[in-house]
């Protein structure tokens, strides 16, 4: 036992202790993180639990639902201007990213308390008739806010992230933020699932929502407590004049290499989010697998992302550069996007399951090296920067998965009724045609990142993985 509690002392034995810097102790970095649990936990309850619920329990039409858990993406692309305002904000107690954690952690709690009160109005549950508009109206807002909130505060916190991490730590730090991110979401998965377990009740409903309201709020205000040094000279800036987000937006997109990355992480991006609603029902539908073994996929998909923020901080460390990083996770997902495309004509449930993995570590690995090429576009004010990487990476996720799924139906519907030839009448081709374009748009991330991997490469082109400089 005391061999066991010297290992567990012994720092280099603890995962991502080399994230931890003298201005940035690990207590303090790990208490950061725990915004990104609240961003995470949130993620899970609107696109997991409650898609569920409302479709099952409360019988509101699986459209509306679909367009009510749509709704915070339309925040999305406003993360550019909440990053540069958060880079130029003028606050009286000298603080520039807390006031916007703290406005996104409110928007969120308020949402969430109102959300389940608006989901028994939306289902018709109450017993007093209301307007018809009232019920979609009051859940549109309740969903516009915690979408706000969470965009807004998850802009805000890797802003100070970036502020507070010295240059040489910031790759274990993002990967660290990354895992903070994605415990998040599987833990608070688990956790709604076992509240809600059982009988359901509305009352049930509204306690673990507004439970969750209640955890958002803590989880936040305990991770920007003493975070941010108050700089008393913002607060006597006021005279001069507040530069324009128009004209910083186009001084920061001019440099061609900033949209290029731009490009190669909306194309990355949408090619890893497509299969989001897909995998499990091509699993159960074409290889005929059993609820628990395409649960079974969720686990190896986040298995895989963590394993590759791992390895994608050890690298870093090392001093790879990040846009390598991004292109060695696009191929890797090819190869993922491979397997599952073979697995269909093998028949080999083990090449699915090593595919899904596969898809998890290739995403992980390319989510870390954009978010720290990213951070390196600006030496100062990067909350831009980081709001450009959060709102292409949202808006083009988001749309990836609408387009994923209408792409698979409406394919699928013409294969199986012939309408596209003998050959490929099959219920898995939507499937396959789907990962099909995803494999395309991963080659087209490659394309995109070739030139700035030549451009800012330190080795030579022997040493390194080579298909990234093969793009002209």
């Amino acid at each position: 036992m005391s061999r066991f509690v010297q290992l567990l002392q012994n720092s280099r034995m603890l995962p991502f202790a080399d994230a931890a810097s003298a201005d940035l102790p690990m207590p303090r970095l790990l208490r950061l993180a725990l915004f990104q649990v609240s961003v995470g936990m949130a993620l899970a309850l609107l696109n997991g639990t409650l898609n569920r619920v409302m479709i099952v329990e409360l019988n509101v039409p699986a459209w509306l639902v679909a367009t009510m858990v749509a709704l915070p993406l339309l925040f999305a692309p406003f993360r550019a201007f909440l990053g540069f305002r958060s880079d130029h904000h003028r606050s009286v107690l000298g603080w520039r990213r807390v006031p916007y954690i703290w406005m996104g952690t409110l928007l969120q709690y308020c949402g969430l308390a109102v959300m389940p009160f608006a989901l028994m109005v939306l289902s018709g549950t109450g017993q007093v008739e209301p307007p018809p508009w009232l019920g979609p109206g009051a859940a549109a807002l309740a969903f516009l806010l915690v979408g706000a909130g969470l965009h807004a505060t998850q802009t805000a916190g890797l802003a100070l992230a970036t502020d507070l991490a010295p240059a040489e730590t910031r790759p274990r730090v993002v990967a660290l933020l990354y895992v903070m991110l994605l415990l998040g979401m599987v833990g608070g998965s688990v956790v709604f699932g076992a509240l809600l377990s059982g009988t359901y009740t509305h009352l049930r409903l509204i306690q673990v929502i507004q439970g969750a309201a209640v955890v958002t709020l803590v989880l936040n205000v305990i991770a920007m407590w003493k975070q941010e040094a108050r700089d008393m000279s913002r607060t006597t800036a006021a005279a001069a004049p507040a530069p324009r987000f128009g004209a910083a937006w186009r001084e920061f997109a001019a440099p061609a290499g900033t949209r290029r990355l731009l490009v190669a992480l909306g194309l990355g991006t949408a090619a890893f989010s497509m299969q989001d609603v897909l995998l499990e029902p091509y699993g159960g539908q074409i290889l005929g697998m059993p609820v628990g073994a395409t649960s079974l996929l969720t686990a190896l998909y986040a298995g895989g992302a963590l394993i590759a923020f791992g390895l994608a901080s050890r690298t870093l460390r090392r001093g790879a550069d990040p846009l390598r990083v991004a292109a060695r996770g696009a191929l890797v997902g090819v190869l993922g996007f491979a397997a599952v495309v073979f697995a269909d004509p093998l028949q080999s449930t083990m090449l699915f399951r090593a595919g899904a993995a596969l898809i998890g570590f290739g995403g992980g690995y390319f989510s870390v090296g954009t978010l720290l090429a990213a951070m390196s576009l600006r030496d100062s004010d990067n909350g831009m920067a980081l709001g450009a990487w959060g709102a292409v990476q949202a808006t083009a996720g988001g749309l990836a998965i609408a387009g994923g799924a209408a792409v698979c139906n409406a394919l699928g519907a013409l294969a199986t009724s012939g309408a596209l030839g003998p050959a490929l009448v099959s219920p898995a081709t939507g499937y396959l045609f789907v990962y099909h374009i995803e494999i395309a748009l991963l080659f087209g991330a490659l394309i995109a990142l070739g030139p700035l991997v030549r451009v800012r490469r330190s080795t030579p082109v022997g040493n390194g993985l080579g298909l990234a400089e093969l793009p002209g």
